[in-house]
């Protein structure tokens, strides 16, 4: 690990101006290149106290042995040089997007004297026309074979061209009617280009026009008694509006727009990209990126924006471009986008209306895409004993833990403390065990407290477990599908118990809040089960009895399923406490009233139909409720008296609350004038 000191420049040595950066390592391989608008402040930033760099920053300055640089004129040049370093480099630390799968186009060869419409994969080439990306290639093909009927343009490969010319017999799809045979001279080569630029035109959205023109010529062919050839032509549009219901339309017609969605965590980020042309949707694609380097949501739309439009021709960047969050600064990559299309580019975040809707749609195909990449990733048993076997190494245990317990606090201001405790078996949530808390003997925002009481429950049930058999007492414990934890039975019709310990205790927190769980065992005399704690901040790992932190490789797979396991737990304990907080029913000053529970509370309203009614009620109209007694209406109507910032009287004669009147509510109105004839 090197010292970033050793390398630094000194002040005067690094030139105001734009330009791009390279760190290098000890083999002098570039492992990070990134853009400044100023370089001498931005490399600063690299070499400040470590402490204060982010872990991932942290991590590439003491790997890095040189820093050097490139001035530039502009920061539209620096953004270019910056992408080509990238694509040359390679660099470690850079964001990389991995694509799943290498997406096929619709190709048309209007490079050959002949066009060839075909399925293309990888490199794209000069001369040819590209439509999509589409997500499987059957789709294409059933496209094309649509069309065909109506642009019967050659799809045969180079070969079987040859051999039809060298007979002078086509293939079956001459025969057909689904080919115009240039191979045989059916066509000139001048038609059959025609054709081919006819079906271009066609996939790129100028729909309209040409349904308009076959339906006016299968009019006048009927016009003029030729019934067969409008009956072909009827059938050439009815094939044209098949092929465009395979891609709907979703913006005004002649948009052509990218719309770009992104979906995050700490660790990784998922990009998808709806590709609209002439309104519809015309190709999707996706990529998946570990978050190597501190990025933001803007960088990231950069990257994206460089990976997508890089080495694309021009006509292929749109003229507008949706994304969710702009990159900083704005003007560089709008320039640059503007100069590969010729024309001026649309970069923006949409607001309202179908773009933004559409926009909706893009993000949550980027949410499953990111949670299908991470199911795969952890149902991989090879990664997954990678990671018990990182976790064990760094946290110096003498074998992987193959159980995992991990304990979150949740809270609402300090209202309604509950916690959670989730279970892991090798590397897989086991959702049967895990458990939920009720924090009761104190109210109030101390998660370390709180931990403590939980660790203590814990394994005062396990220790007691472990000397006896038994169902276990009954406890605020309960399950995931809310039942106590003392009606469940094992299969073999025994009460379920929770006898043995995990290997690793991990907390959602830092050192506090391990200190806690570490203090809870060991007043327990349990010194076998190893404790750690994750904190979400900077996803440092903490150990009891040290002062700093483990910093596990950002690559590291253990590092993945102990914020997976973290994770887990926040989302059990949350959805917990959110439930309770649900269900707890407030109504004002009734929740002072001793001894009135949300079960006659809902009574209550439900009798009365709100609470301003209930409080203009009479003693007497109380008491009518099933199970409200005189005492009980006479301690209501107390209350809401001491609820009244006015501190309105009681009509000691009725028992009502005299209030002032409300013309805005009919019903206090008439409450009000009753009273008054009353008195």
């Amino acid at each position: 690990m090197a010292d970033p000191s050793s390398y630094r420049p000194q002040p005067g040595q690094i030139p105001d101006s734009p330009g791009v950066y390279r760190f290098r390592d000890e083999h002098r391989r570039v492992i990070y290149v990134g853009k400044a608008k100023s370089l001498r402040q931005r490399l600063a930033n690299y070499f400040q106290d470590l402490a204060n760099l982010h872990p991932r920053t942290r991590t590439m300055v003491t790997t890095a042995a040189s820093v050097e640089w490139t001035v530039v004129s502009t920061e539209v040049e620096a953004l270019q040089l910056e992408y080509s370093w990238i694509k040359e480099y390679d660099p470690r630390f850079n964001v990389k997007y991995r694509d799943d799968k290498s997406y096929p186009y619709l190709a048309v060869t209007m490079n050959e004297e002949f066009p060839r419409v075909q399925v293309m994969r990888g490199q794209k080439k000069k001369g040819v026309r590209y439509f999509g990306p589409y997500g499987h290639a059957w789709a294409i093909r059933d496209t094309v074979d649509l069309l065909l009927r109506v642009f019967p343009v050659r799809t045969c490969s180079a070969g079987v061209f040859k051999n039809a010319a060298r007979t002078g017999r086509p293939c079956l799809l001459g025969y057909i009617g689904k080919c115009s045979a240039p191979c045989v001279g059916r066509v000139s080569p001048d038609e059959h280009r025609e054709l081919a630029e006819d079906f271009c035109h066609f996939m790129t959205g100028r729909t309209g026009t040409y349904l308009r023109r076959l339906e006016k010529d299968m009019t006048d062919a009927a016009e003029e008694m030729e019934y067969e050839r409008a009956a072909r032509l009827r059938d050439d549009i009815e094939a044209l509006r098949k092929a465009m219901e395979k891609s709907a339309v979703v913006l005004a017609d002649a948009t052509d727009a990218d719309l770009i969605a992104l979906a995050e965590d700490e660790l990784e980020a998922a990009v998808q990209i709806f590709h609209v042309r002439g309104g519809r949707v015309r190709g999707q694609r996706g990529w998946v990126t570990d978050k190597v380097e501190a990025v933001t949501s803007g960088d990231l739309v950069e990257h994206a924006l460089q990976q997508l439009y890089g080495e694309e021709r021009g006509d292929a960047v749109p003229k507008e471009v949706l994304v969710p969050a702009l990159p900083e600064p704005l003007e560089p990559v709008q320039e640059w986008l503007t100069a590969r299309r010729g024309s001026n580019v649309s970069l923006r975040i949409p607001q309202r209306g179908d773009k933004k809707a559409l926009m909706e749609t893009v993000h949550r195909n980027a949410q499953q895409a990111l949670a299908l990449h991470k199911t795969k990733r952890a149902s991989d048993l090879t990664t997954r004993s990678r990671a018990l076997e990182e976790i064990a190494g760094a946290l110096d245990l003498d074998s992987a833990p193959l159980r995992i317990e991990c304990y979150d606090i949740s809270h609402l201001q300090g209202d309604d403390v509950v916690a959670s405790m989730v279970v892991f078996e090798d590397g897989l949530a086991r959702k049967s065990e895990y458990r939920r808390f009720q924090i009761k003997g104190f109210e109030g925002q101390d998660d370390v407290r709180s931990m403590h009481e939980v660790i203590t429950r814990r394994f005062k049930r396990y220790l007691a477990e472990k000397e006896k058999s038994g169902e276990w007492s009954d406890d605020e414990e309960t399950l995931l599908d809310g039942a106590p934890a003392s009606t469940l039975t094992e299969e073999d019709g025994r009460p379920k118990r929770f006898a043995y310990p995990p290997q690793l205790v991990v907390v959602d927190g830092g050192q506090p809040q391990v200190a806690a769980a570490q203090r809870a065992l060991d007043e327990l005399g349990i010194d076998d089960i190893a404790v750690c704690g994750l904190a979400k901040r900077l996803e440092e790992v903490w150990v009891p009895d040290e002062t700093d932190p483990v910093i596990l490789p950002r690559t590291s797979e253990g590092l993945y399923l102990l914020q997976r396991v973290r994770d887990e737990a926040h989302r059990f304990a949350i959805t917990y406490q959110r439930t309770k907080r649900a269900k707890r029913f407030r109504a004002g000053p009734l929740d002072e009233v001793p001894g009135l529970g949300d079960t006659r509370k809902q009574a209550l309203i439900k009798h009365f139909g709100s609470v301003k009614r209930l409080r203009s009620a009479t003693i007497d109209q109380i008491c009518e409720v099933p199970g409200i007694g005189r005492k009980t209406a006479e301690t209501i109507v107390a209350a809401f008296a001491r609820a009244e910032p006015s501190a309105p009287a009681v009509n000691t004669a009725t028992g009502e609350i005299i209030e002032d009147e409300d013309p805005a509510a009919p019903a206090a109105a008439a409450s009000d004038e009753r009273r008054g004839q009353e008195s």
